[in-house]
């Protein structure tokens, strides 16, 4: 699904009370768009959650998700996805 797609429908969902995290590829996208909660992710397309096979890793994205998801909201709330291995 597309940043813009995401950052959309995470909106929606937010107007009916649900609260949403979108994992954004492109920060720049997500600046204009401006979903509600996003954490913005660093990696190639296709891989919002790093690296195939590195569970510790796609585990400290989630984690990562799971905070951004506490924040107050709505936002637009744009939270960057800290570097290294234990994100």
């Amino acid at each position: 699904m597309c940043n813009q797609t995401v950052g959309l429908v995470a909106a929606e969902l937010e107007r009916h009370g649900i609260v949403t995290v979108a994992l954004q590829l492109l920060r720049s996208v997500a600046e204009k768009v401006q979903p509600p909660r996003a954490l913005c992710v660093p990696f190639a397309h296709g891989y919002p959650l790093d690296t195939p096979g590195d569970a510790e890793r796609q585990r400290a994205v989630l984690r990562a998700a799971l905070g951004a998801a506490a924040l107050p909201g709505p936002g637009p709330v744009l939270v960057d996805l800290p570097v290294g291995p234990s994100a």
